[in-house]
């Protein structure tokens, strides 16, 4: 994979990352002689949907979010010369909540140069939503939820299947973001199924829908998990099928920027 720059970048308007300030993450991206960064902040979570989190910081508030474009644009004309910036959202797919979420987009799409559209909430069979990445001990209890681990993974993939095929109007993200992030836990919390052809059918309708894929680092640096979201089998299929992947470092601070890189080289 040739490596021209870190596509999934967030920022000190992270509800729940460092504060670090953005040109920080510029300048680490530059002295690794990337060409380009991706700024893709979390999307405000569409109107009346209630953030399952304690901190309630999946998203940032609309106003965050003006601020944020804002800032981002100025250092683009700041760093022309130096490096490509990319100003982007990481938006959230949440099932039964597809209005809302195209709502969102029709208003900051315009603004937009990249989105990523990623699962992080899942409709429970209670029909509350939950955060699978929340933390370790709290996917035990979604598992607990939803009767096994598999019921979760099963349902996971099931929420993937619904983003690559929702119809989120004229600025849909055009790249599904860390396909296996339900393995985030997967050395504590096992499955006994193998979903290799679930993940095998998500591609085909990745690559028949025009999507492109995130290369997320961000997993090998997981405890529980240690290795890429999606896995190198995975991604090497995705590259069989002619499926653009974008590299991404998920950073939620400055200096995990590019982490990594230099294991998808060559790929």
């Amino acid at each position: 994979m040739r490596i021209q720059g870190d596509y999934h970048v967030h920022s000190p308007f992270c509800p729940h990352g460092t504060t670090d300030p953005l040109k920080s993450y510029i300048e680490n991206a530059i002295q690794q002689n990337l060409v380009e960064i991706s700024f893709t902040e979390h999307a405000p979570l569409p109107e009346n949907f209630k953030d399952p989190t304690p901190e309630k910081d999946c998203g940032m508030t609309l106003v965050q979010t003006d601020a944020y474009i804002k800032a981002v644009e100025e250092l683009k004309a700041e760093y022309k010369n130096d490096i490509k910036i990319h100003i982007g959202l990481e938006v959230d797919y949440i099932e039964g909540y597809e209005e809302g979420t195209r709502n969102i987009l029709n208003t900051y799409g315009p603004y937009l140069d990249d989105s990523i559209l990623s699962v992080h909430l899942l409709k429970a069979p209670t029909s509350e939503y939950v955060c699978l990445d929340y933390s370790s001990d709290v996917f035990g209890e979604i598992a607990q939820l939803f009767g096994s681990v598999d019921h979760v993974y099963s349902k996971y993939y099931e929420t993937i299947k619904r983003a690559i095929l929702s119809d989120l109007g004229t600025y849909k993200p055009n790249r599904i973001g860390h396909l296996t992030l339900i393995e985030k836990f997967k050395k504590r919390y096992p499955v006994k199924n193998d979903y290799n052809s679930t993940i095998s059918a998500l591609l085909d309708l990745i690559k028949e829908n025009s999507l492109s894929l995130d290369v997320n680092t961000a997993g090998l640096f997981k405890e529980e998990c240690q290795s890429i979201y999606p896995p190198l089998p995975i991604i090497h299929i995705a590259k069989e099928r002619g499926i653009h992947l974008y590299p991404g470092s998920d950073s939620h601070s400055a200096e995990t920027v590019g982490r990594a890189f230099e294991q998808l080289k060559g790929m």
